[in-house]
């Protein structure tokens, strides 16, 4: 398993279906299906978090304010800064187990010595796209969420990026890129974190498991002749890494040789020393 390293975010413990999280100087305890384990809380600050989030048997839930916290607050990863608030279905605007996937693009990008023009589909509040301007690639981000694109600028803005080549894009990531093949446009990476389930404008059902294939193949024709990387994330429990390993070697080693990987990625634990798994990540990259 991959595992990010922070100083401004720390998982402190997890049990009792719950994580115990760190974001800077806030405490927040957010609920997890992976933690299927009871047992005793480890760590003091469980009776000092902020905020916790509850499940709705209903579907959603609820954040519970604990203590007296900042509507919006800002946390920091190697020179980036991200701002961080409460959202829906617990989340905060941030997924830090993606930290090793932002650390590798940098090293990719860099090592590349060339221009790279890099593709951040269903790009959310801009990460991965902060880190490969970081690098020195051009950043083509693209979200269907006008609200999340407007976040992602200010994390640039607030990362000192906002002066890098980056074209923000509020737009449905698959009309986007079939207007990029009619447009002949190309890029030399692609990073994909395609949401787990979801429904389109007219009520279309969309399901990873069943759409991934497509939405892979549709991103083919707009690599460049010598591209870089492909990095497609998923947090679907369906799609275990070998899956998505098998996909990328079908579809882009075959062509493009290069080398598949594919693992899971997650956070460790402070308490245990132990990792918690947070998602999969496949990546089909360039040798040499």
């Amino acid at each position: 398993m991959r595992t990010a390293e922070w100083q401004d975010y720390e998982l402190l413990d997890a049990a009792g279906g719950e994580r115990l999280e760190r974001w800077g100087d806030i405490l927040l305890i957010r609920p997890d299906p992976q933690i299927i384990w009871q047992g005793e809380k480890r760590d003091p600050r469980w009776q000092k978090a902020h905020a916790r989030y509850h499940r709705s048997n209903k579907g959603g839930g609820h954040w519970e304010a604990c203590r007296k916290m900042p509507e919006v607050w800002q946390i920091g990863w190697q020179g980036l800064s991200f701002r961080l608030k409460p959202m829906g279905f617990k989340h905060t605007g941030l997924f830090p187990e993606q930290a090793v996937n932002w650390a590798w693009a940098i090293q990719k990008i860099e090592a590349s010595a060339r221009p790279v023009k890099v593709l951040n589909l269903f790009g959310y509040t801009g990460a991965a796209t902060l880190a490969c301007l970081k690098a020195g690639a051009a950043v083509t981000h693209v979200d269907a969420a006008k609200g999340m694109v407007q976040w992602a600028k200010e994390n640039a803005a607030a990362s000192g990026l906002g002066d890098r080549p980056v074209r923000w894009l509020v737009d449905d990531c698959v009309k986007f890129v079939q207007r990029e093949q009619r447009r002949g446009n190309r890029y030399d990476a692609i990073i994909m974190d395609p949401p787990s389930y979801g429904r389109g404008p007219g009520g279309e059902v969309w399901k990873l498991e069943e759409q991934l294939y497509g939405l892979v193949k549709l991103c083919l024709p707009i690599l460049s002749e010598e591209p870089l990387f492909f990095l497609l994330n998923s947090y679907t429990t369906g799609l275990s890494p070998a899956v998505m390993e098998y996909l990328l070697n079908l579809m882009l080693q075959r062509r493009l040789k290069g080398r598949v990987s594919a693992e899971e990625i997650g956070l460790k634990v402070t308490a245990t020393g132990m990792s918690l798994p947070c998602g999969s990540t496949a990546i089909w990259a360039r040798e040499g």
